[in-house]
Order: C-alpha cells, then structure tokens, then sequence
C-alpha cells in the first residue's frame, strides 16, 4: 500500500525507521518488510548511509517479530 502524503504526514514519528528524516514509514508489517528490502538499494545508489540502513534493519525487524 502506498501512503498518501497525508497519510504520511498523520504518522507519529516513531513510526518511521528514520524519525528524524521522516524516512522509512513502518507503520505496519508490510511496510517493514518493504523498508528491509529497500535499503540496499539506498546503500548502493549512495542516498543512504550502512549506519542509517542498520538502523532502518532493526526498526523493521521489531515490527516484522510482532505480528
């Protein structure tokens, strides 16, 4: 499901892997699971640093072990 810019602005901050950049929305497991897959592509374009990644990683592997 895509966000809407509405709907990603109504998201608490804590629900983004990156709160601080308002990157990486992961409300939801779907959405988890697209941001683990989405930040090699970052890493290798150079948009996204290996620190941010791995943070991006474990955000998105504890809401993926809720469900």
């Amino acid at each position: 499901m895509k966000l809407s810019t509405r709907a990603k602005t109504s998201i608490p901050k804590s629900q983004f892997a990156l709160p601080e950049q308002k990157k990486f929305p992961i409300p939801d497991a779907s959405h988890a699971a697209n941001a683990k897959a989405r930040v090699t592509q970052g890493v290798d374009n150079g948009t996204l640093s290996k620190a941010d990644a791995a943070r991006v990683r474990k955000k998105a592997k504890k809401v993926l072990e809720r469900k």
